[in-house]
């Protein structure tokens, strides 16, 4: 098993907390499949570092902080989501491989992924550069 990343525990205890008002160490461990003393010891650093505030036994719940972190994750997941389905990946397929893709990406790329996405939606070139990809992919198929 591969460790988790400070980046999704962050997306764990988002939705937890959105779920269920609190992100239990129980639920989170339960939630990416990790041993509830490695969530602990997480937890720990996630609030020394002010992502989170921690309680023992009650959970964690996101500081501002935390919570802008996790908004920026949430966009960077969207950014490859969107693009994997615009190429035709599978709504479930492209959802869990933006979560691959999220966290390895420079800033730098990210940017770039996301112009090139405002072009293929807003602008006359990118409709009929996707009408033409779609064309071509069911060609293919």
């Amino acid at each position: 098993m591969r460790r988790k990343t400070k980046e999704e525990y962050i997306e764990i205890i988002c939705s937890l907390v959105r779920e269920e008002g609190r992100a239990q160490t129980g639920r989170i461990a339960e939630a990416i499949d990790v041993k509830p003393p490695s969530v602990t010891e997480m937890l720990r650093k996630l609030e020394r570092e002010g992502l989170i505030v921690y309680e023992s036994y009650a959970g964690a719940t996101l500081t501002p902080a935390g919570e802008g972190m996790a908004r920026e994750l949430q966009g960077r997941h969207r950014t490859f989501a969107d693009l994997l389905e615009i190429l035709g990946v599978a709504g479930e397929t492209a959802e869990v491989d933006a979560c691959q893709f999220e966290h390895h990406v420079s800033p730098e790329t990210l940017d770039q992924l996301r112009l090139f996405l405002k072009f293929l939606r807003e602008t006359p070139e990118g409709q009929r550069s996707l009408s033409a990809f779609r064309e071509f992919r069911t060609e293919q198929e």
